[in-house]
């Protein structure tokens, strides 16, 4: 074996193996198996042009060589992102350990109640510390978010306001020049007309709906937002909020002045910079708002004993169910993200958040006197963290600062901003003053201490409470932390169990060593807006993947922007939609989507100001070509792209794919592909070989990057040669096409840090470890279609009987026994199974996706307990539900019970075959009552009693 090669570590199946897998399948070799899997028509003539796979430890050189080119300054840029102190105890137990970032989006709940935990306690620190009713749990940026709130007031206009078209919205000149432009890019699809202006000259008149201001602005200035909402709310128009999270801590709480909704970004607590991202953002509102909210929202409710549980409440599968009606295209969040920062703030405990906020605060403003004491002028504005200085010349500023390894921002050519951290430490305000003194040769001055100051105004000065919950003032010792962590990491169900065989969802290996450079100070803490000189190791690894990407979708550019699958999409169409806006063709804006497709493109769709039009499937599942054709025609004065996934989400191969794209381009359309099941394309297809224009790829599936309890994700898109010119940018960071769109997500590079994962994934598989990877993925697939053959009807194959990487297998007959299809995801958990995914894409089926760093033995186990529950089924009776399956999941508490009322026993319950007994996962709580759930909505870490009605 070739310890050097990383392949052998990634791909599951032994060599050794794939002879008893072909054989069960039924073909001689892989390559055989490929053949009929394949359509010859789409297949690649060569290989990739990447470079040759490097082993683990050079791979580990190299990126350490990398990261020594960038140089880490002190940074005091601020505009949304801030040095800050990650608790050792959280970095080595959350986001270093594969229990944390290697769940799935807890759909599952019972299986889940760790991180669902951890999610409400994120819930309910947004909710008190910015006084709002209700919060998700957690958004992709601060900018995505505040395009979310401007899109749910939109939607909660009036009734009048409806009837009358009032469309416009009010934009204060102090928001972040990055959440600016993602409004401008979210609000001209949708229909709103942005104004932008200053908020103390702003006339409330009755031809806007909404407003949104920063808090503090942009250039450090605590504005009475109070006066603001009073004589907004008083016109009828709603307000929205985008607040710093530290200094709500000393500023009062947005919703105690009556905002609408309040977002932000939790990066403050705890998360590194990571040149943009992933961070959690934040999104907060009023409960009347509650089918409204974007995302996902954590709530509390019951299970089957009526013991407390949590599941996901509301909008969980919106989407799916309601397609183009869609709230948001928001399928994923920033779970990893919203657990640290939740943890951070669990460490703390309000009295040690306040203990930070004081000490940003107090050495703000101690900089801020000093300078003045030496001659500095400062503007004279109510300040938290932020201060701005006037001088003659701001490059000499600059050219000093950087010569010293430090960073301002610099808005004017006379004007230096600073914006203080939690990092900022004494002799870093001496640093700074030596800058300034030293730009107009005065003597040096010497600050003793940071003193007690207070420059916030009265009337705005925090005097409601925060984080009194028992979980924010107990675990303040790292002992007691670290075992609170592993008490909600021991009630989930990770891929450090068991394989999570999620169809759509590519739960892969996601390497150590490719997880390892994001705890490096040299990656995480590098400031978005930094110049580009300094980060000579993330220009090359951004450019480099980028450069990847292409090469493997067969396309001509590619964008790292979006951070999130559903971004990928949005942007893909928007550049689509550029694209023919600058031929006039202005008036192309029919959207085909396939039945099939992913409830995201459809929300996707409507949110880039696209009409769908839906398109039928035959009975195989494949596209129907006929239809397709007609519709094509029917709308090819107006058509704008068709959305397609492929392979489908069928798992199949659709051998016609060339013929259906062909029929876009000869109706004057372009071709967006979801590259949800890019996992089967690599080194065999590639979008652009099919003839796509365009195509997001999912990083958190097919390259590597973790899925962590549902986020973060990254959404590149790829691009032919004509959509190149107009690949988003960035207001502060010059990146996109020479015509780009405005930007898709706050950051340049949108979440930065995450892309190192998949860097490391290509670069130490290489062209032929990719492409193994994928045969791997489809033999894998195939060979539990075939092991459970008899057992489950498999309801979509290819024109040779083949699967893709996934398989959709039907459980619907089984109602005759009284079992539906969510019973056999339950019993899977007894088991030590996460279920596939359910009821998507067909209802009452279950679509199974086992990826390739799947091991025979673990497909084996798996297939052992389908076939097992499906004798289980048989001896169900619909007329009596007293049976295993409807009783599961069966937990410790009513194993361990004196009473047993179940007719079968103990050990059929738990553990139905002999290898659950050597590596037992227990669910924490029965079956969860959804429907209760959502008719008691508790969104917070307050007990159930307090709002359950006698």
């Amino acid at each position: 074996m070739n310890t050097d090669t990383f392949a052998l570590r990634h791909i599951g199946p032994r060599i050794e193996d794939h002879k008893a897998m072909l054989q069960t399948i039924g073909v001689d070799t892989l390559d055989q198996l490929i053949s009929e899997t394949v359509p010859d028509n789409i297949k690649l003539k060569g290989g990739l042009n990447l470079d040759k796979a490097m082993s683990e430890q050079t791979y580990l050189t190299h990126i350490q060589e990398l990261a020594s080119k960038n140089k880490v300054y002190k940074s005091y840029i601020g505009l949304g992102y801030h040095p800050s102190n990650l608790p050792a105890v959280i970095q080595r137990n959350i986001l270093e350990n594969p229990g944390w970032y290697t769940a799935y989006t807890p759909y599952q709940a019972e299986i889940a109640q760790g991180r669902l935990e951890a999610l409400l306690n994120f819930q309910t620190m947004i909710t008190d510390l910015t006084g709002m009713e209700l919060a998700n749990a957690s958004l992709l940026d601060e900018s995505t978010a505040a395009a979310e709130a401007m899109a749910l007031l939109f939607a909660v206009r009036e009734r009048s306001q409806k009837k009358d078209n009032v469309v416009k919205f009010f934009v204060s000149d102090l928001v972040l020049p990055q959440t600016l432009s993602v409004l401008q890019t979210r609000a001209i699809p949708i229909g709103v007309e942005l104004v932008v202006g200053n908020h103390n000259s702003f006339n409330f008149t009755s031809d806007f709906f909404g407003a949104i201001i920063q808090y503090p602005g942009k250039s450090g200035e605590i504005i009475d937002i109070e006066s603001f909402i009073s004589n907004a709310n008083a016109a009828q128009i709603k307000v929205a909020v985008a607040a710093d999270i530290l200094s709500l801590v000393k500023l009062e709480a947005p919703g105690k002045f009556g905002a609408d909704v309040v977002v932000g970004t939790t990066q403050r607590f705890g998360i590194p910079m990571g040149y943009g991202g992933p961070h959690a953002a934040y999104f907060a509102t009023k409960e009347a708002y509650k089918r409204n909210i974007p995302g996902r929202i954590i709530g509390v409710t019951k299970d089957t004993n009526g013991n407390r549980a949590l599941r996901m409440a509301l909008q969980t599968r919106e989407q799916h169910i309601k397609r183009d009606r869609a709230t948001s295209n928001i399928c994923t969040a920033q779970v990893l993200l919203a657990v640290m920062a939740g943890m951070y703030a669990v460490y703390h405990g309000p009295k040690g958040l306040d203990y930070i906020a004081n000490k940003v605060h107090n050495s703000a403003c101690t900089l801020a006197n000093a300078l003045e004491f030496a001659g500095f002028e400062r503007d004279d504005l109510p300040f938290f963290d932020t201060i701005q200085i006037k001088v003659v010349d701001a490059s000499k500023i600059k050219t000093l600062a950087e010569s010293q390894g430090i960073n301002f921002f610099y808005p004017h050519n006379n004007t230096v901003a600073i914006t203080i951290n939690e990092t900022t430490t004494l002799n870093d305000l001496n640093d700074i003053l030596n800058v300034f003194t030293a730009s107009e040769s005065l003597d040096s001055v010497l600050i003793q201490d940071i003193g007690n100051h207070n420059m916030i105004p009265e009337n705005v000065l925090r005097t409601s409470l925060f984080l009194e919950n028992k979980v924010f003032n107990t675990y303040h010792s790292e002992t007691d932390l670290m075992r609170y962590i592993k008490k909600l990491e021991r009630k989930d169900l990770s891929l450090n169990h068991s394989m999570i065989s999620l169809g759509s969802c590519t739960m892969k290996l996601n390497a150590a060593s490719e997880m390892l450079p994001l705890s490096w100070a040299n990656w995480g803490n590098i400031h978005p807006f930094a110049p580009v000189d300094q980060v000579e190791g993330y220009q090359f690894v951004m450019q480099k993947l980028a450069d990847q990407l292409t090469e493997i979708t067969g396309f001509a550019g590619t964008s790292l922007q979006p951070n999130s699958g559903a971004q990928g999409e949005f942007a893909g169409l928007m550049v689509i939609k550029a694209y023919h806006e600058s031929r006039n063709d202005h008036h192309r804006n029919i959207c085909l989507i396939p039945s099939s497709a992913h409830g995201t493109n459809p929300a996707s769709a409507v949110m880039a100001g696209m009409k769908v039009v839906v398109t039928k499937s035959n009975e195989e599942g494949n596209i129907d070509v006929d239809d397709l054709r007609e519709k094509a025609e029917l709308h090819k004065d107006n058509l704008s792209c068709l959305m397609v996934t492929y392979p489908s989400t069928h798992g199949v191969y659709e051998s016609a794919i060339k013929e259906i794209t062909q029929i876009i381009h000869d109706n004057g359309g372009q071709v967006y592909m979801d590259g949800a099941n890019m996992n089967a394309q690599v080194g065999l297809t590639n979008p652009g070989n099919i003839g796509a224009d365009v195509c997001h790829l999912n990083l958190h599936k097919t390259f590597a990057i973790p899925h962590g309890g549902g986020g973060p994700g990254v959404g590149p898109i790829c691009v032919a040669e004509q959509l190149v010119p107009f690949l988003p940018g960035n207001p502060v960071i010059p990146v996109g096409g020479k015509h780009a769109i405005t930007a898709i997500s706050a950051a340049p590079f949108g979440s930065a840090l995450a892309c190192l994962i998949s860097y490391g994934y290509i670069c130490m598989l290489g062209a032929d470890g990719l492409t193994e990877s994928t045969k791997i993925a489809i033999l894998n697939a195939n060979y539990i279609k075939e092991r459970l053959q008899g057992h489950f009807d498999t309801l979509y194959s290819g024109e040779n009987g083949r699967a893709a990487h996934e398989m959709i297998v039907d459980c619907r007959a089984f109602k005759a026994h009284g079992i539906e299809v969510t019973d056999i995801a339950k019993r899977l958990m007894d088991y030590g199974f996460h279920a596939p995914t359910v009821s998507f894409p067909v209802a009452g089926t279950l679509m199974i996706e086992p990826t390739e760093s799947e091991a025979k033995h673990e497909l084996d186990r798996f297939c052992d307990a389908m076939i097992s529950i499906r004798k289980e089924i048989e001896k169900a009776d619909k007329d009596n539900p007293n049976n295993m399956l409807k009783n599961s999941p069966h937990t410790m508490a009513m194993l361990t019970t004196d009473d047993w009322d179940f007719p079968y026993t103990r050990a059929q319950a738990a553990f139905p075959l002999d290898y659950v007994m050597d590596n037992k996962f227990w669910p924490s709580v029965r079956r969860v009552d959804d429907a209760f759930g959502d008719r008691n909505l508790i969104c917070t870490c307050a007990p159930i009693e307090d709002f359950i009605e006698a």
